[in-house]
């Protein structure tokens, strides 16, 4: 498929073929050899299979403010009124247990219905932002210039022979002020 003949071939066999182009690349057609090229296969990247960081799953840092509640930012017992200290440290495993696991729980439950859920809003969200969108603010921006053209030329007709008219006739208007005794 590069467009190269092999040994026992010859220019006439290819001669109707639509998929296999002697000289240039199909994306680039001025190109001699479609070798070493930029337009890569290794060069791209796909980015629906691209790697997923298993370790910080929040590389952006969307959720530093969100959930950072441990034991501690929950339950405190002021100094005088302490428990057994096996109910405490019983207290704390169960609450981090619990609510590790919860999560889990819930993730495993709901997380890939929400993504699907996620994913077709930003989806939908993406198509009309591109197809509805966009071209509704072009179109715009093209009528409103034809109108602020229309818009200009009213204006410098009508109003500023008023308002230089005005302003040539209050301009030999003086104002003193005296201060009454």
């Amino acid at each position: 498929m590069t467009g190269e003949l092999k040994d026992d071939q010859t220019d006439e066999e290819f001669l109707d073929s639509p998929f296999i182009r002697k000289q240039g690349n199909i994306f680039k057609p001025n190109n001699k050899t479609m070798d070493n090229d930029s337009f890569n296969e290794k060069t791209l990247q796909d980015v629906h299979t691209k790697e997923i960081d298993l370790v910080n799953r929040d590389p952006k840092h969307l959720n530093d403010h969100v959930v950072k509640v441990d034991f501690e930012d929950v339950i405190a017992e002021p100094p005088g009124t302490y428990s057994f200290d096996g109910v405490w440290k019983a207290s704390f495993t169960t609450f981090t247990v619990t609510k590790y696991w919860c999560y889990r729980l819930l993730t495993a439950l709901v997380g890939i219905p929400l993504a699907l859920v996620w994913g077709i809003f930003f989806a939908i969200l993406s198509f009309l932002h591109i197809w509805a969108v966009v071209p509704c603010v072009k179109s715009y921006l093209i009528e409103i210039h034809c109108v602020s053209r229309v818009y200009s030329i009213c204006v410098h007709t009508f109003c500023d022979p008023l308002f230089e008219a005005m302003g040539k006739c209050l301009s030999s208007i003086r104002i003193t002020t005296t201060k009454g005794v």
